[in-house]
């Protein structure tokens, strides 16, 4: 479980620093309303929130394969109602920044959905065939 999550912690890590690159290269050549102050925060909460996510499933995982995908799925409902309650409340505190915000969170939200379902199907690809072994 260590290597996986290991494994998944560089990934992650360098997956964020590639779209902190391209995230700043797009503001750079945008007008100045499509910028949100809080780029650099949603990368690190989008990447905690990545880790946690993903630590909780490979756990899962081992105890109890059977009742992965139940586990999966239940995460990712949690997931989403916290992503979309935090998105709620700061759009609603801060509704200078809200448009600019709600555009960034989004694609943000998608980058790392992505991500984390290809990382969890190899993860459990390889589960599934050490435990055929």
């Amino acid at each position: 479980m260590k290597r996986n999550y290991l494994d998944y912690l560089k990934n992650a890590l360098l997956f964020t620093v590639i779209l902190a690159v391209i995230g700043y290269a797009v503001f750079y050549f945008l007008p100045d309303g499509f910028y949100t102050p809080t780029f650099p925060f949603l990368l690190f909460f989008f990447l905690s929130v990545s880790l946690i996510v993903h630590y909780l499933l490979i756990k899962a995982a081992q105890k109890r394969p059977a009742k992965f995908v139940n586990q999966f799925m239940l995460t990712t409902f949690l997931k989403l109602v916290f992503f979309l309650v935090v998105l709620v409340i700061y759009s609603v505190a801060n509704r200078d920044d809200a448009i600019s915000f709600i555009m960034t969170y989004f694609v943000l939200y998608l980058f790392y959905t992505a991500f984390e379902l290809v990382s969890i199907l190899r993860f459990n690809k390889k589960n599934l065939n050490a435990n055929r072994d």
